[in-house]
């Protein structure tokens, strides 16, 4: 197995309310304005996005008004969604940043939201789906989340683990998604599905263990930081090979449907997954043979430094299903409501035995792709500033407040336990020590052949005369 890097090792309307007042969680700023860098890529300037921050609330209303289409474009069924539009179809519309644009929506793959990024509702039908104690906890994961990727990524500039990959940004997307899954169900993740693992029952203490490589590490230091997996959450390893985790999801669908047991299995992968061969043979094959997965694409604009635009001519990921003949949908990925409602669909569908189904939720890497990464190199700062007015906690606080789920002394109170968490999670972990030297022999034959059997006592008895 790959052995740790080194710290040093190199390796993405409505105005806001007044009176919410501001937390460290809302819209991260763009770091190193004055950092000599190398020109930004320069991006196509498609045209604007629904829901983006700078549109007026005439813009807003005419969307509205406009938001009803028949979720039978996505999964064939009869319940109404709605969906956004674009901005300028109402009239007061403010120009929109060219920085927050991606391509249209595809009418195939309307973009399903429930959420406006400044609090409001778009479709108040779906919201009621979500019971509020759902709703609450989704919150209150996506808060201890975001301050558990400031944590390690403090870790890491402190030279105490070797690299970390936020979901800084991405946080509905981890858990709207990890939530509508069943603890019986499987999960292979890729990069930033770690929130997946601790929604599932992954212990913080666990977590940074595995970033560390210690003997509390179920996978005892074997794998590199975030490569979480654990078997009582049903969670397997990702392995840093872009897309080989979608074959593998697929078949372990398929072998559940030859066993006659119901599970479904998620499949994550980010929009730079959809390029690599493995997509493409995931995809085709789970359709062919109706497998229970459900593949999940975090698009959140670039692959490292390699921008969406650049990654396909497609209007976007999810109108690629169709060639594969299983439904596509296009879901605001930063609306924690919008991404839990189409995946609890996508995997009750898949438990009916109907088939797999590909989601693309919309989002943004706010930070670099890992601590080893600097996005000013490649992508302008006015792109980030735009995306974080989108960001999902902000919108989902709004939400909360004004349904009365939530304020100021909620928010000091969860504040206060998160920290003591962290604090408790890191103080045990970084107290273990590292894992046995001979636990290099463990954990691949059921029965260790004679020769390593020789090598581990050579080892012990070593030890012993030290």
């Amino acid at each position: 197995m790959p052995a740790k890097p080194s710290p040093s090792k190199p390796s993405r309307s409505k105005t806001s309310r007044s009176r919410r007042p501001s937390s460290g969680h809302a819209r991260p700023a763009a770091k190193g304005a004055d950092r000599a860098k190398t020109a930004p890529v320069k991006r196509p300037t498609p045209p604007a996005d629904p829901g983006t921050p700078n549109a007026g609330p005439g813009a807003r209303g005419a969307a509205k008004t406009a938001r009803t289409v028949q979720r039978e474009a996505a999964f064939g069924g009869k319940t109404k969604v709605k969906t956004g539009r674009h901005p300028r179809a109402g009239a007061g519309a403010a120009a929109e940043p060219a920085a927050a644009r991606v391509p249209p929506h595809p009418p195939e793959t309307p973009l399903f939201q429930v959420i406006c990024p400044d609090g409001s509702v778009a479709d108040p039908d779906a919201l009621a789906e979500v019971g509020p104690d759902l709703l609450v906890r989704l919150y209150r994961a996506m808060w201890r989340s975001r301050e558990l990727d400031k944590r390690m990524t403090a870790l890491q500039r402190q030279g105490r683990i070797g690299f970390y990959g936020t979901s800084t940004g991405e946080e509905a997307a981890v858990f709207g998604s990890a939530a509508a899954f069943e603890e019986r169900d499987w999960i292979f993740p890729a990069l930033r599905q770690g929130g997946v693992a601790i929604w599932r029952g992954y212990d913080l203490v666990q977590y940074v263990s595995q970033c560390i490589g210690n003997d509390v590490d179920v996978l005892r230091g074997r794998q590199m930081p975030c490569h979480y997996a654990e078997r009582d959450i049903n969670q397997v390893s990702w392995s840093s090979v872009i897309a080989s985790q979608l074959p593998q999801a697929v078949g372990a669908a398929v072998a559940a449907r030859y066993r006659k047991d119901d599970v479904v299995v998620a499949g994550y992968l980010g929009d730079g997954a959809t390029s690599e061969p493995d997509f493409h043979v995931a995809v085709n094959f789970a359709g062919v043979y109706r497998a229970p997965c459900v593949f999940i694409c975090h698009n959140n604009q670039w692959a490292i430094s390699v921008p969406f635009s650049a990654q396909t001519a497609s209007a976007g990921v999810a109108v690629k299903a169709k060639a594969y003949g299983i439904p596509g949908v296009r879901v605001d990925g930063n609306d924690v409501v919008a991404v839990y409602l189409a995946c609890r669909e996508a995997v009750a569908r898949a438990r009916r035995g109907e088939g797999p189904t590909l989601i693309e939720a919309l989002t943004y890497r706010l930070l670099g792709h890992t601590t080893a990464d600097d996005p000013d190199r490649y992508r302008d700062e006015g792109e980030a500033k735009a995306w974080a007015e989108l960001e999902p906690l902000s919108r989902t606080r709004a939400l909360l407040e004004e349904t009365g789920l939530w304020d100021e002394s909620r928010e000091h109170a969860l504040a206060a336990v998160v920290k003591s968490e962290i604090d408790r999670a890191v103080a045990q972990a970084e107290g273990a020590g590292p894992p046995a030297e001979d636990t290099l022999f463990d954990d691949v034959y059921a029965e260790l052949p004679p020769a390593l059997q020789e090598q581990r006592d050579e080892l012990r008895a070593e030890r012993r005369g030290r």
